[in-house]
């Protein structure tokens, strides 16, 4: 079984930037391709970011590309998410996701088998 741990959201103001943090345990971290997503009230889950397996590879969702960056840091079993410049449409749940399987990183929900619990952001305008 493996366990995520997202942290960091919070009320921000638009222009403003926040840093998510997602702690995994329960198996070897750095065999996990991991991914962002976010589900706004009323919205289906969409992707935001995703990282392959050592972090040589990154995918960004159009909305996002410039303004946020993914990394990871595989000897603190940790995936970063940094947002930058924050908009009032990227107030949202963020829920980071593990994906243990696949050769290639993935930016539908269905390609990721493990979820954390989500973490809050909210950007007023």
């Amino acid at each position: 079984q493996v366990r995520l741990v997202e942290s960091g959201g919070g009320l921000v103001q638009a222009g403003g930037s926040l840093s998510l943090s997602c702690g995994a345990s329960g198996r070897t971290f750095s065999s996990f391709i991991m991914g962002w997503f976010r589900q706004a009230p009323g919205k289906e889950r969409e992707f935001v970011a995703a990282t392959s397996r050592n972090g040589g590879r990154t995918t960004y969702a159009d909305s996002v590309k410039g303004r946020f960056t993914i990394s990871r840091d595989n000897a603190k079993n940790t995936v970063y998410l940094q947002m930058n410049s924050l908009k009032p449409e990227d107030t949202a749940v963020y829920y980071c996701a593990a994906d243990p399987t696949r050769l290639r990183v993935g930016v539908r929900p269905i390609e990721y088998d493990y979820w954390g619990q989500g973490t809050q952001v909210t950007v007023s305008s």
